[in-house]
């Protein structure tokens, strides 16, 4: 009877190993209710100036300012936002734009700017949406306050950045993402989360951090099996935000 107990002891403890080992390191964020406006503001640092280089060999460039050849309205329509003199500008109502290749890991620049006005959420929101689904905010944080899980280059409605590296309003400002993609098993289950980097300005706000699902307003959903590669979108929140050099690379030969 002994030999049994310890032996089914040992069957139990090598089956919970074995799930533990096979459940994906997803981290709780119960600590902090989503947008929580009590949660510790990141401390401003002034970051350095901005520097426009060109895009490396290997690069696609999405965006240089000439065209939208590269981007449609989520409907397929053609792109209705304003192309300006070497950007691109939100035309508020026009709904979402979209690149017509999708992509799953990248390294992806892009630079942007927001208009000097309003307060909150309302000063040039918009968002860089990884795979059309997780999203680096895109707001002014320059002397503006709003919950930290919403301001610039926060992971919305999950991470706020380790700093607030904003310029101020009409500047332009670049965010340098690395963003691995999540992985699936063959019945939809999570194998592994999705990671980002982010640098705002040049300066480290996302260090590698886990997703915990798709981003969301007042929610933090779970994660859904979608495909591994899906188109890149920029956020219509109804203000004139603008965009420049949008360049992409295709990271996942590198897995």
């Amino acid at each position: 009877m002994q030999k049994l107990l310890i032996f089914l002891t040992a069957a139990l403890l090598f089956t919970a190993s074995q799930t533990i080992a096979q459940t994906p390191a997803v981290p709780s964020l119960d600590e902090w209710e989503v947008h929580d406006p009590d949660r510790p503001q990141p401390v401003v640092v002034t970051p350095g100036e901005l520097t426009s280089a060109p895009p490396p060999s290997d690069a696609i460039v999405l965006f240089d300012g000439t065209h939208f050849e590269d981007w449609m309205h989520a409907n397929g329509d053609a792109v209705k936002w304003h192309l300006r003199d070497g950007y691109m500008e939100v035309n508020p109502g026009t709904g979402i734009i979209q690149t017509k290749r999708s992509f799953g890991d990248v390294q992806l620049h892009i630079e942007w700017a927001t208009p000097n006005s309003g307060t909150g959420q309302d000063s040039g929101n918009s968002g860089v949406y990884l795979m059309s689904t997780y999203e680096v905010q895109v707001l002014n944080s320059f002397e503006n306050q709003t919950y930290p899980d919403g301001q610039a280059a926060s992971l919305y409605g999950q991470y706020p950045p380790l700093v607030n590296a904003s310029r101020p309003p009409s500047e332009w400002q670049s965010y340098d993402i690395v963003f691995r993609r999540p992985h699936f098993e063959e019945d939809g289950t999570l194998k592994k989360p999705a990671r980002v980097t982010v640098f705002h300005n040049g300066v480290l706000v996302q260090d590698n951090v886990i997703l915990t699902g798709p981003s969301g307003h007042r929610s933090r959903p779970p994660y859904r099996v979608h495909e591994d590669a899906l188109p890149l979108f920029l956020q219509d929140h109804n203000e004139p935000t603008r965009f420049r050099n949008i360049w992409i690379r295709d990271l996942e030969a590198d897995m």
